[in-house]
């Protein structure tokens, strides 16, 4: 980036943490930051919709569709992560490569199994050989949000599942006895108030998210953790244009104090989110807040 960054050797120790510092392969880690914050903006309303249709699913009155939501709530929930994570994105994969070869090769006569290996035509591979590298790299990203949207949603679908439930049935009652139908009840009555008892449970999911994004690096992105390990080592020479030590301590100590101040920037939002909702609830945060503005217990 400076015209000074010629010979590393030659330079004195400032300008050369300054020439260090913002090398290609730098300006790749300072952005896999971004990669991990379009993770979280995608992946959190995404759980969040799958927790919804989930939790929903699990109280419906047809039952096999009941079925179908306390099963995806309790299998994946029952599941380590990382076994789900190293498991269903090849799964994902394998999937959509194989409903493109049926459409795309339906005059295939070999197997698609064959042994260990998943062959299938060129044409139905995802993405395709000759696709440039920004398709490859959104691609590995996508089957990576889809797969913490998927965990984390049944997650999210518990604590709303519990939410529902924590509603007062008198309300529900009253609103049936007012005339409203069961879908009124439930966008209407259900819904509005049963944020604020799913609040907590769904902030401490936030955080768990928070810290389940250096599994990206499991799944092939390109992501801090990626670039800390290559970077702080030296076992890699493709990482190491100005030679050093095995400094990784400090990459990671980076990547600590990164989490820290977002986690602690996410606990001041969630907090003033909460005591927004609960302002005038029938709970325990709104029973201090009257208390603490003087009102009536």
């Amino acid at each position: 980036m400076f015209n000074f960054c010629t010979d590393p050797d030659t330079l004195p120790k400032l300008e050369w943490f300054a020439c260090y510092l913002t090398t290609g392969k730098h300006m790749g880690f300072y952005f896999s930051f971004g990669t991990v914050l379009l993770l979280l903006a995608i992946t959190a309303p995404a759980a969040l919709l799958f927790g919804f249709g989930g939790a929903s699913a699990a109280r419906a009155r047809f039952l096999p569709l009941r079925w179908f939501g306390k099963a995806y709530i309790s299998i994946v929930r029952g599941v380590p992560d990382i076994a789900f994570f190293l498991f269903f994105v090849i799964a994902l994969d394998q999937g959509f490569e194989w409903m493109r070869h049926k459409v795309k090769c339906p005059d295939w006569d070999q197997p698609i199994r064959q042994g260990n290996d998943f062959v299938v035509c060129a044409q139905a591979k995802l993405p395709l050989g000759t696709a440039p590298q920004w398709v490859h790299e959104t691609y590995g990203f996508s089957l990576a949000v889809l797969t913490f949207a998927i965990v984390f949603g049944a997650f999210s679908a518990n604590v709303i599942y519990g939410a529902m439930r924590a509603v007062p049935k008198a309300q529900i009652e009253t609103a049936e006895a007012y005339g409203m139908s069961r879908r009124q009840t439930f966008w209407r009555i259900l819904v509005p108030q049963m944020w604020v008892f799913a609040l907590p449970g769904l902030s401490n999911l936030w955080m768990v998210l928070i810290k389940a994004t250096p599994l990206l690096f499991l799944l092939g992105v390109e992501d801090i953790v990626y670039w800390a390990r290559n970077l702080g080592g030296t076992a890699n020479p493709r990482f190491t244009d100005y030679p050093h030590a095995d400094w990784r301590m400090w990459y990671f100590l980076a990547l600590l104090v990164f989490y820290l101040l977002f986690t602690k920037v996410s606990e001041l939002v969630l907090d003033r989110i909460m005591r927004r909702l609960s302002h005038g609830q029938d709970t325990a945060a709104g029973e201090a807040q009257r208390r603490a503005a003087g009102g009536p217990p």
